[in-house]
């Protein structure tokens, strides 16, 4: 037993020597629990009581030996399958690399951090509410009636009598009055859908920026100033607006406001039509119908509400007269605001 032991040992030996990489195969062959070493152990119960601790011993360096051996060898092919692939993975280091497009924030994205950036300045909170919205929020909560134009299938995607893509932000403040009691001053960005054909001025999903504040004894003039700072810090210092009445069914008393046309100061030129002003937003007092649906007493608290078409600043501010360009992803456009 002793010679076939010593010879197991030096067959493997030679095997794993010639074998390279294949080394799980020998392993199994001398080894496993069918191979040439276990069957030798096998037969050691033939063995007198003196004999047994002997071959006992000689078996177990000879497992040890074939065990080192194979690791040895694996060890032997990793370090060459490593060679390899550092010789053919070769990168010269001196060869000149490629220069990585960096890519560039989109103008709507970018101005409509530029308006957070102004209304936090002053105070203001960012909310934000879901856009597949319930229709009481959308529309009964704001004051507008069954019969209203705006509730028309034309101007609004109805998903089912109850549910539509909410057509403003609007819903996001009926929401934070209804769960925080006055103080309250926030501003609502986001993306708003009403079913308009696709054309240079309009597009079925747009952006929208919205503001709220409710407070004992808030004022008219409270929001005059507020839309003021907030459009000379937009457009310049120069820059002064105007209120012209309007009519919105969330607000009573409401205005159109307009800014002086930053273009020509004024004076009249192609981006105000020669009128030297242009319509940016509408705003108004908050609607007592309105406090009252979010829980608010209106005899004890006012507010007031502005809302402005973030597309339309964008316009504005880089002279743009399309919006379909703020949609398509011509990268030559995107760059411009690099």
């Amino acid at each position: 037993m002793k010679e076939k032991l010593l010879k197991i040992a030096e067959e493997a030996s030679s095997a794993i020597d010639a074998a390279g990489a294949d080394l799980e195969a020998l392993r199994i062959k001398y080894l496993g629990k069918k191979g040439e070493l276990t069957a030798v152990l096998r037969g050691m119960g033939a063995l007198s009581a003196e004999e047994r601790p002997v071959i006992g011993q000689l078996a177990n360096e000879v497992r040890a030996k074939i065990e080192a051996k194979i690791e040895a060898g694996r060890e032997a092919a990793r370090a060459r399958e490593l060679e390899a692939k550092l010789a053919s993975e070769k990168i010269d280091v001196t060869v000149p690399g490629h220069k990585t497009p960096v890519g560039v924030m989109h103008p709507i994205s970018l101005v409509q951090r530029q308006l957070e950036e102004i209304f936090l300045g002053m105070g203001y909170e960012i909310a934000e509410g879901p856009e597949v919205e319930l229709d009481y929020y959308n529309f009964q909560a704001l004051n507008i009636p069954e019969d209203h134009p705006a509730r028309d299938t034309q101007d609004t995607f109805y998903i089912t009598d109850n549910i539509l893509l909410r057509s403003q932000t609007s819903p996001v403040q009926v929401r934070t009055m209804e769960q925080k009691k006055p103080p309250i001053k926030i501003i609502s960005p986001g993306r708003v859908y009403r079913s308009d054909a696709v054309d240079a001025t309009h597009s079925p999903l747009f952006h929208q920026l919205e503001g709220l504040v409710v407070d004992r004894g808030v004022t008219m003039g409270d929001l005059k100033g507020t839309l003021e700072s907030f459009a000379k810090t937009m457009f310049g210092e120069d820059t002064r607006i105007r209120f012209r009445p309007h009519h919105f069914p969330f607000t009573e008393p409401s205005a159109e406001v307009d800014v002086s046309c930053f273009a020509c100061g004024g004076k009249g030129c192609r981006l105000c039509k020669g009128e030297g002003w242009i319509e940016i937003l509408g705003s108004g007092m908050v609607h007592p119908n309105v406090l009252k649906s979010c829980g608010i007493d209106p005899d004890e608290y006012s507010g007031f509400a502005f809302g402005m078409g973030v597309e339309r600043i964008v316009m504005l501010k880089y002279h743009i007269d399309d919006m379909r360009y703020l949609y398509e992803n011509d990268v030559r456009f995107l760059h411009q605001f690099k």
